[in-house]
């Protein structure tokens, strides 16, 4: 062997010391990076794209040649281009989560102020309201309390920190009510359901109109946005308007006022419950929680945010309201992706207390030994009454039927703690649509390529073709370069938002 290729001796091996290489600047100093950087620009800085490989063109229809744009390059792509994950969750993708966000704050404006997104400005002198629905306690919790500016000390008798993160935590965890916990959220959804439908009751009593005739007269319309709270369960926060019978272009009847639909919101909010199916032979039945909060927005006659005697202008509510409600876009102490497995609840990097809600919701939602297989329980090895049916017609064999509360989907709701529904929804008449705000971005940059070409666009035909290769950035530094141009993207749109509000 050669002189030093092995260590002698008594001596330890020296390995060569490798070079301090900046792997970001690299990726920076390449020389597909600016074709890359404008992809990723495009995408908003996307951290999971998809890589799709194909080719579009803007042909003549007539000839069939290519367009030409004015710089001579013609009107075509081909290769490889970057589309965005669209994931709502920061935690997955702060770039799609920060574009769902600003969507969701266009829908929720819209609808209140009118004047955009085919709403008109008449929506603004409609009976309006902010209300906040809660959940029920299901044990003691640690909280931080404040009244009239001082903090008030927390039932455990310790003062906590804002950022303490032993608030939303049990105080006793044995004496929580998970169970309890995980149906309530599993049924928030049909809890809100029977909510609007209350409500369209009391205000038809309150109108002297019966619910059928309702309708021929006013619309209830809202838009409401789920949050998670410290304690791992769903608050609603819900913008309620009243219209006329053809929603927002329709004035409201004059016996539909703020004071109406404030009282109604109350009598509903007091009036709906739900029962969960039956399991280990009881029902139970779920409510909202006793504190609602039913805050008036005002008409639009005020110039500043607030005057000396509080009303609120109603272009500055809206703004507020709607950043406020898509609050829930946001991180949640949930898991990001389902749950497969019990074991994968253990491995999760999140709380004691939010861990075992998940663990309850997959446990209540397990299927059971099937009773005609096993009549006296779980399956018994050695003499199983299974052992002696030749075919069982209610499992076919498998030894399993879905549990009591299959319905509920519990299993796949795990890493959303249970809860089952969309973080915003909203009425038909409410304003516009997530599809409609992604039409309308499509279009316009379809016309701004005419606009380009000189063309209209019935003279034109569009091949679009493309086909998935990869999903996600190829490199760490990719992802991290990716994450910078997200901020930096957002950041200059909440600065161009901020310059438009003061204009």
């Amino acid at each position: 062997m050669p002189a030093g290729l092995y260590p002698s001796k008594g001596h330890h091996m020296v390995l060569p010391t490798l070079p301090d290489v900046d792997r970001i600047k690299q990726r920076i100093q390449a020389p597909d990076y600016r074709d890359w950087r404008k992809k990723v620009e495009d995408v908003y800085g996307c951290l999971h794209p998809v890589r799709l490989s194909g080719s579009w063109q803007i042909t003549d229809k007539t000839t069939g040649h290519v367009l030409t744009r004015p710089d001579g390059r013609p009107a075509e792509t081909s290769g490889h281009i970057l589309s965005p994950c669209g994931n709502r969750r920061e935690s997955v993708c702060p770039a799609c989560s920060d574009r769902y966000a600003a969507d969701a704050f266009q829908l929720m404006r819209a609808g209140l102020s009118g004047g955009s997104k085919g709403v008109p400005v008449t929506v603004s002198d409609k009976p309006r309201l902010f209300v906040t629905l809660t959940a029920p306690s299901f044990g003691p919790v640690h909280n931080r309390r404040t009244k009239n500016g001082k903090v008030l000390p927390c039932r455990c008798g310790r003062y906590h920190h804002e950022h303490d993160p032993l608030i939303g935590q049990p105080i006793d965890p044995d004496g929580y009510d998970y169970t309890g916990h995980v149906l309530w959220q599993a049924h928030s959804g049909k809890l809100w359901n029977r909510f609007t439908q209350k409500l369209r009751r009391h205000l038809a009593r309150a109108a002297g109109l019966t619910v059928r005739d309702f309708t021929d007269h006013a619309r209830l319309s809202y838009a409401k946005v789920a949050e998670f709270q410290r304690r791992g369960i769903i608050h609603f926060h819900a913008v309620i308007r009243l219209d006329g019978p053809d929603g927002a272009i329709d004035a409201t009847p004059a016996w539909g006022t703020v004071d109406l639909l404030s009282d109604a919101v109350r009598a509903a909010h007091a009036d709906t419950a739900v029962t969960s199916p039956k399991f280990n032979g009881q029902a139970l039945t779920f409510a909202w929680g006793e504190q609602v909060d039913i805050r008036p927005i005002r008409p639009a006659e005020a110039r500043r945010f607030e005057d000396e005697h509080g009303t609120i202008s109603d272009d500055r509510i809206s703004s507020y309201v709607a950043k406020y409600a898509t609050k829930g876009t946001g991180k949640s102490e949930a898991a990001d992706r389902p749950i497969r497995s019990r074991t994968v609840i253990e491995l999760l990097r999140t709380t004691e207390h939010h861990k075992q809600i998940m663990r309850t919701a997959w446990d209540l939602g397990a299927p059971i030994v099937c009773p005609d297989c096993h009549p006296h329980g779980e399956h018994q090895a050695g003499g199983c009454p299974c052992n002696t049916i030749g075919h069982c017609g209610t499992c076919d064999n498998g030894g399993w039927i879905p549990g009591p509360l299959d319905e509920l989907n519990l299993r796949r709701w795990t890493h959303m703690l249970a809860f089952r529904g969309h973080f915003l929804s909203k009425s038909r008449a409410y304003s516009t649509t997530f599809k409609q705000l992604r039409e309308d971005r499509q279009i316009w940059r379809f016309e701004q390529n005419l606009a380009e070409l000189g063309v209209e666009a019935d003279t034109v035909a569009v091949v679009n073709h493309w086909d998935m290769t990869s999903v996600g950035h190829r490199t760490d530094e990719e992802r991290e370069l990716a994450a910078a141009i997200a901020e930096r993207t957002r950041q200059a749109r909440k600065h161009r938002y901020a310059t438009e509000r003061k204009d």
